[in-house]
């Protein structure tokens, strides 16, 4: 009942008058949510990329497309396989995907795939055989 008397009482006010919503976002807070990504990945685009995922899983493909969340579409693109024995040693296998649409949230690493080199692991004893 009270509440029926508050809303009877807005009747005869005028509505401008009162607070806008928390619900409802003005023009310049839908420009301010609006964020632009942290990467520039428009200079990649048609350019083949390596990404390693979330897991230990790692690709390449030519970049077609992103977003600002860095969901990523890569186009004949190849999955290199890891050593079922060991999940962080990559072996010589692939595996073709072609068309792929790589999750951003699961990215954790992008980078170009020309003048990338493997290196040994610098932090661990090399083994002499």
């Amino acid at each position: 009942a009270a509440r029926l008397a508050w809303l009877e009482g807005l009747a005869g006010q005028n509505l401008a008058a009162l607070p806008p919503s928390r619900n409802v976002l003005s023009s310049q807070d839908k420009e301010k949510k609006k964020k632009e990504s942290i990467l520039d990945l428009s200079k990649y685009i048609d350019k083949t990329i390596r990404v390693k995922f979330q897991g230990g899983r790692e690709a390449s493909g030519i970049l077609k497309g992103f977003d600002p969340l860095l969901n990523l579409v890569l186009d004949g693109t190849i999955e290199y396989m890891r050593d079922p024995d060991d999940q962080y040693k990559l072996t010589e296998d692939t595996r073709q995907l072609g068309l792929v649409v790589c999750r951003g949230t699961s990215v954790v690493l992008i980078c170009p795939q020309d003048g990338m080199e493997a290196i040994p692991n610098p932090f661990i004893q090399q083994q002499d055989a």
